[in-house]
């Protein structure tokens, strides 16, 4: 390699490359578009399933099953890991669940359950609890505190058509 070659191709300040400047310019006549098709009108953009002339894969693969887009993502976590990761007295809520490694990734809201034994009083605070938890929390001596979960999704409904009263 020669000191010459080290910034060889690397064009810091490249010029636009100028199209439908003539035939001189490389880049004239059909200005890169090609010869006739959808492609050389303005303003053609294909869309991003676009896959030329054969059935798009996103069409090819079976769709099954349903996904909810407006259901919770709901977290479990059971009494018997609040027991070994928090000491007794301390307060348990959702962030310091998650600082603590036990409500990891993505959810919107956390349900203590009652699987395991729990010998330390702790202040839990979470969206839900179940029979079992709550009963082995209050039996430690500790304290249950349900918070309010995020507000409803409300779904588009098609309004009753108002008509004006007829007066006379």
């Amino acid at each position: 390699m020669q000191i010459s070659d080290v910034n060889r191709g690397i064009h810091k300040n490249r010029k636009r490359l100028r199209i439908g400047r003539g035939p001189g310019s490389g880049r004239g006549k059909t200005s890169g578009r090609g010869h006739k098709g959808q492609g050389q009108l303005a303003g053609w953009s294909a869309p991003s399933i676009f896959e030329g002339a054969r059935m798009p894969l996103i069409r090819q693969i079976p769709k099954r099953g349903f996904h909810n887009r407006y259901g919770r993502i709901v977290i479990g976590i059971n009494v018997d890991d609040l027991n070994t990761c928090f000491s007794s007295g301390s307060v348990v809520s959702p962030e310091t669940l998650r600082t603590a490694g036990l409500a990891k990734g993505i959810w919107d809201e956390v349900k203590i359950l009652g699987d395991g034994a729990l010998t330390k009083s702790l202040q839990v605070s979470a969206h839900h609890f179940s029979a079992q938890a709550r009963e082995k929390i209050v039996a430690a001596g500790g304290t249950a505190t349900e918070l309010p979960g995020p507000a409803p999704v409300v779904r588009n409904k098609k309004k009753a058509s108002r008509k004006k009263p007829v007066v006379g």
